[in-house]
């Protein structure tokens, strides 16, 4: 007779980073994406606010969430800025999945990939919607992780025909120049987002590392970054004519769960991406309109992304199974 205190354990498929990396195509990730934002959006979604245990040297934070009829997973994900510029990264997740219906774990994977990519790939989904048609040239601030994945989201949304690439080490600006179609590095971040069209800031500042004087009439500022600081400053903050956040949460939570930026922001003129691609809203309202799109991260993301994976992982045979 079975103990029961000791249930027979789940089978959980185990994913590596690497796996991830193959797994994850970013046109079923945009797809996914879609679909989770409106879902929130539309109260589909049950997604707490996320919550951190701090130490001196970083955060340990938790992301659970739930999409009605897609998915439901948790996350855990370190970050730990003093980490730059060695080999250990200064965001580390794992992504758990779960059964909707009877909460089994389904698997669990590398979440550090899946963060970055999921990051850069709702980023350029917002600036896709909210940047010019007609927009051309493109910076690129950051050239870390987050910098590599904006120059593969950002690729397909628009014909660039110039990309500027800065980093505060030139010799990073470089490398992700040299491996980037079409890109060349700049010396400063001056130099990279005056004219720009489409400027996507991937740094982990704790200032702004733009100025408003230096943009270009409408362009869109896209900010991933900021976990410990804001990177817009305020000016580029009030002229915003539209700011587009993955949920309204950002402007009403402190950080970690709400962004430095969106602190006080008046929220006449905050929207959600889900809003927009549902068609109750619109992320521009002229071309000569300035836009912003500020991300915190949020769990329907990293569902979207973990099924993606999964299904894959299930459909090709990838990935190794444990009880636990």
């Amino acid at each position: 007779m079975a103990d029961p205190l000791t249930p027979d354990s789940p089978r959980v498929l185990i994913i590596s980073a690497a796996e991830c990396f193959d797994l994850l195509d970013l046109s079923e990730l945009r797809q996914s994406l879609e679909r989770a934002l409106m879902a929130h959006s539309n109260g589909e979604a049950d997604v707490p606010p996320r919550i951190a245990a701090r130490s001196e040297a970083g955060l340990l934070a938790t992301m659970p969430g739930n999409i009605a009829g897609m998915g439901m997973a948790a996350k855990l994900v370190s970050v730990f800025p003093g980490n730059h510029g060695t080999a250990v990264p200064s965001h580390q997740a794992i992504v758990t999945l779960f059964d909707q219906n009877n909460g089994r774990p389904l698997a669990m994977m590398d979440g550090t990939y899946l963060t970055a990519i999921r990051t850069a790939a709702a980023a350029a989904l917002a600036a896709d919607l909210a940047a010019r048609p007609d927009a051309t040239s493109l910076a690129i601030i950051g050239a870390g992780v987050q910098g590599h994945a904006a120059a593969r989201t950002f690729a397909p949304i628009r014909e660039w025909t110039d990309i500027r690439v800065a980093s505060r080490t030139a010799t990073n600006a470089q490398a992700l120049a040299a491996a980037t179609s079409g890109a060349r590095a700049v010396a400063t971040f001056e130099d990279a987002v005056r004219g720009a069209d489409v400027v996507a800031l991937c740094t982990d500042a704790s200032r702004p590392v733009i100025d408003h004087a230096w943009l270009a009439r409408g362009a869109h500022v896209s900010s991933v970054g900021g976990t410990s600081g804001g990177e817009i400053d305020e000016a580029t903050m009030e002229a915003a004519g539209r700011v587009l956040v993955e949920w309204r949460g950002a402007t009403t939570n402190a950080p970690p769960a709400g962004a430095h930026e969106l602190q006080g922001i008046d929220p006449t003129k905050v929207i959600e991406v889900g809003e927009v691609l549902a068609g109750r809203a619109e992320a521009r309202s002229s071309p000569d309109d300035l836009t912003v799109y500020k991300s915190t991260g949020h769990a329907v993301e990293d569902i979207a992304a973990a099924l993606v994976i999964y299904n894959r992982a299930v459909a090709t045979g990838v990935g190794v199974h444990v009880q636990f």
